[in-house]
């Protein structure tokens, strides 16, 4: 995919505009505490992806959600002003998977770090399960025993 810099540029433009409304304009009491976290815009500038996370549990996450999507065209008119693009872009919100898989990776970490220490402690009391050195030494010669 090719980086357009005119469309990373109003992507960087639309996430200020809908960060400023949902913090001042928008007051649907369903709306929960959001953050923007990334606009991507396509190359013909016609479609905006909002990317946003949600503090809180499931029906925070639900009722954000239905507020956005009530919300998504008074939004996109707001866009379309303060852009003063040709064709405003349509706007689609999506529930940004950062923390959830931040989360695993923590997880996976912790998991991984745990096991370490354990082998750690298994190295240490290992012993050999024959000699220290299990290679043939050469015979004493007979001159040595003179």
């Amino acid at each position: 995919m090719v980086d357009h810099p005119r469309a990373r540029k109003l992507a960087d433009r639309i996430k200020v505009i809908v960060a400023q409304m949902l913090d001042t304009r928008i007051k649907d009491p369903r709306l929960g505490f959001v953050t923007v976290t990334d606009v991507r815009v396509t190359g013909d500038l016609q479609n905006a992806s909002i990317f946003y996370t949600v503090y809180g549990d499931d029906d925070a996450r639900a009722g954000t959600a239905a507020a956005l999507e009530s919300a998504k065209g008074l939004i996109r008119s707001e866009v379309g002003k303060q852009t003063g693009v040709r064709l405003t872009p349509a706007l689609e919100f999506f529930l940004d998977a950062v923390p959830e898989t931040a989360a695993t990776l923590d997880a996976a970490l912790l998991e991984a770090h745990r096991r370490d220490v354990e082998l750690k402690a298994l190295r240490e009391k290992a012993t050999y399960a024959g000699d220290e050195d299990p290679y043939r030494k050469p015979a004493a010669s007979d001159d040595d025993e003179d």
